[in-house]
């Protein structure tokens, strides 16, 4: 029963290192004998390819957790792709540098403000030894609102000017990562205040963006603009190349910015008292609420960083396939939702964790290679992630313990029973249920 208890808990790295055994036995090889899935080239685009939905499924993991659900993350993306491809190839001012110039100045100045205040109250917080608790000393309003809100004012205004003095020429690779991104955490906080200010149901509420956000990317493009195309050195800053090459001949930078986001967003989890707050949401809103804990401002948050990454997955799908689409995250929240549940996070939240995301992403994007390099047909390929995603969540919804004793007790039963008289014992569920009710009212 160790054993199984072991092997139940680490059943997802046993699943990725089976999908990476079966894809080195079935590869095919080249004229010089090498294997092709275990070549370097190809690993690294695999994680090449899965650091898109790696992002976005990294912002879902933190939604989910809270009990939440974000249907959005793909039309943000794609809204995101547009702004990104028209920052960079339309000189002047267009629609997208219009909205984009504005918003990166006011979220900008926010974000400055807003670490400002946390470090001073960070600075400020002392430790009651005799009583063995954290408090905090008293701060004044020049440390709470004062200096921080001096400081974000003065990056706004930096920011304003910056970008603003960008938008006659082209936008430079650091303007497009600070404004596409800018926008799309707008539209996730307006997720979150729909969610927490309007009380309305996470599905209703990212549904509406879902579709909102896709017929502002189509009015911002233009009606005859499907594609926006962006080529580097021609029509756009030959530096955006940069987020497509490979960082010192190792990594794709797009994974860079994918392992990043898991590393930083899974210390927070782990080591801070937003990862805590999530948990405890997930687990139980209402004791979560009597706790003390501001669970508006949490989930505010989650979808306030949601968006954020959808909006950096926009960029990078941009820099790696050269184009701008309205519709070019279709589908993505679904890869997104998909890649969270086979890294073990629980649907009902208060369950998981970034590092499953991280394993489910790339079993995800393993198991994509291995089809393709089997030449399988693509609504094949549809149907056999279907299975397999509805395979990994029986097995991570149910212990493997469980169900062996399960299976075990199961099998004793039939051994032990008469056959002859096994069908006087075997009642229907609902004459057990009737029985039970007779029982509890005779108890009673």
């Amino acid at each position: 029963m160790k054993v199984l208890r072991l092997l139940s808990r680490t059943k997802l790295y046993w699943g990725l290192l089976i999908m990476c055994l079966i894809g080195a036995l079935t590869s095919p090889h080249t004229s010089s004998g090498n294997n092709i899935f275990l070549s370097y080239a190809n690993l690294t685009d695999v994680l090449r390819q899965v650091s898109i939905t790696g992002l976005v499924a990294t912002g879902m993991t933190l939604v989910i957790l809270l009990g939440g659900i974000d249907l959005s993350v793909g039309s943000i993306m794609g809204f995101s792709t547009v702004i990104c491809a028209m920052l960079l190839t339309k000189p002047g001012w267009t629609a997208a540098s219009a909205m984009g110039v504005p918003v990166a100045t006011i979220v900008g100045g926010a974000a400055v403000a807003l670490v400002a205040r946390f470090i001073f109250t960070g600075l400020a917080r002392g430790h009651d030894v005799g009583a063995g608790r954290r408090r905090e000393n008293a701060l004044s309003p020049w440390h709470t609102i004062g200096i921080p809100g001096l400081l974000g004012l003065v990056a706004a205004i930096a920011i304003a000017w910056w970008t603003a003095s960008q938008v006659t020429t082209k936008f430079s690779v650091l303007g497009v990562l600070l404004v596409a991104p800018s926008l799309a955490l707008l539209l996730g906080t307006v997720n979150g205040l729909l969610i927490v200010s309007g009380r309305l149901q996470p599905f209703i509420a990212t549904l509406a963006m879902m579709v909102s956000a896709l017929g502002i990317a189509r009015l911002t493009a233009g009606q005859d603009n499907a594609v926006v195309p962006v080529y580097t050195g021609t029509n756009a800053t030959e530096a955006f190349e940069l987020l497509r090459s490979m960082l010192w001949g190792i990594l794709p930078v797009p994974s860079v910015f994918f392992l990043a986001a898991i590393i930083l967003f899974g210390a927070i989890l782990r080591f801070t008292t937003f990862g805590r707050y999530a948990y405890a949401i997930g687990g139980n809103v209402e004791a979560a609420k009597l706790s003390g804990i501001r669970v508006a401002q949490i989930q505010l948050t989650a979808y306030l960083l949601s968006g954020l990454l959808a909006g950096i997955a926009g960029v990078l799908f941009v820099a790696q396939y050269r184009q701008g689409k309205p519709d070019a995250g279709a589908g993505l929240e679904l890869d997104a939702i998909a890649a969270v549940v086979i890294g073990g996070t629980s649907l009902m939240g208060g369950r998981g964790g970034l590092a499953g995301t991280f394993v489910g992403v790339l079993i995800f994007g393993l198991l994509s290679d291995i089809l393709q390099l089997q030449n399988i047909d693509s609504n094949v390929q549809l149907l056999m992630k279907g299975l397999i995603i509805v395979c990994t969540v029986l097995v991570q919804e149910q212990n493997l313990g469980q169900l062996f004793a399960r299976w075990r007790f199961s099998r004793s039963q039939e051994a032990n029973v008469d056959p002859k008289t096994a069908a006087s014992y075997r009642l229907p569920s609902a004459a057990k249920a009737q029985f039970a009710r007779e029982d509890l009212d005779e108890a009673s």
